[in-house]
């Protein structure tokens, strides 16, 4: 068998710092106090607390580049009801248990999704809002249309959610912005 010197390391299973060389040939391999092996964080001391740390720092990384993305794609256009906003809590929790069950939002350092929707959302109704009137969005936004909607109750438009929505969140009188 062969064994690669600039590849090898050597460490020393032991909870007190010990000096042990080991030699290929004529080389002394370096002695490390911790080593990646197959994926996994091995340290020295035989504790897992690194490791442990490593892996819940890489689900919230997974948390924010993966999860919220897709989660969240599409979500200015969003109406949100009550059922909607409950699919979308009970995904994110679900999500998060995973790895924690307590406090975990505060470990994470992440914002409740339903915040991030929201804040969204009204950035997009900034946009229609300053949005020049013969630009396609803002017309179909401001348009008003005629005609009879089908007998029920009639579902609420993005128009009506947003303009609660800001009503709620920023104190923006409804309809201030319809022009």
């Amino acid at each position: 068998m062969k064994i690669s010197t600039s590849k090898s390391e050597a460490m020393v299973p032991n909870w007190k710092k010990v000096e042990c060389l080991l030699r290929v040939k004529e080389e002394i391999l370096p002695q490390v106090e911790e080593f990646k092996y197959l994926g996994v964080l091995f340290t020295s001391e035989g504790r897992m607390e690194r490791e442990v740390d490593r892996r819940t720092r890489s689900g919230e990384e997974i948390y924010r580049s993966i999860f919220v993305p897709t989660l969240t794609y599409g979500h200015d256009l969003w109406v949100m009801t009550e059922r909607t906003r409950s699919r979308v809590q009970a995904a994110e929790m679900s999500f998060l248990q995973r790895g924690r069950s307590s406090a975990i939002r505060e470990e994470l350092g992440v914002e409740p999704l339903l915040l991030r929707v929201e804040r969204s959302q009204m950035r997009w109704l900034g946009h229609l809002v300053r949005m020049p009137p013969e630009r396609l969005p803002g017309e179909v936004f401001r348009a008003c249309p005629s005609g009879r909607r089908p007998p029920g109750r009639p579902r609420t438009r993005w128009r009506d959610y947003v303009s609660r929505l800001a009503w709620e969140r920023l104190g923006i009188p409804q309809m201030s912005w319809k022009k």
